[in-house]
């Protein structure tokens, strides 16, 4: 049987309490880096989205409804900016931009808000 002194103890208590923040720590960070890159793939999506709707509709709104009704983006973080709109089978491309919100505890106000960009082109139909 192993003994283990109050001091061998108390040690082990030390250096659980200086370890435990940096991995609470690591491990939000962790969890903050899958929400940026869910977002990401959002944004990926609307803009795949917002060109289609260039691509098929003249109306110049029509991109910024597709890219917010594709993907659970807050509206006011989102922008969409569709290029000109030629003739048909000429491309029209679509760039759409997210402000990440980083509002998880500590890592939050360490990194401020994200800003995530994709881009997409369709010919015009």
């Amino acid at each position: 049987m192993l003994h283990v002194s109050g001091e061998e103890r108390g040690q082990a208590a030390t250096e659980v309490a200086l370890v435990l923040p940096v991995v609470a720590l690591l491990a939000l960070l962790l969890v903050q880096a899958g929400l940026v890159v869910r977002d990401q793939v959002l944004v990926v999506h609307a803009a795949r989205e917002a060109a289609r709707a260039a691509a098929v509709d003249p109306d110049p709104h029509e991109p910024r409804r597709a890219a917010e009704g594709s993907a659970r983006l807050a509206p006011s973080r989102l922008s969409v900016e569709a290029g000109p709109r030629g003739e048909p089978g000429e491309p029209v491309t679509v760039e759409v931009r997210y402000r990440s919100p980083t509002d998880l505890p500590l890592i939050g106000p360490l990194l401020g808000d994200i800003t995530l960009t994709a881009e997409a082109t369709m010919r015009t139909e």
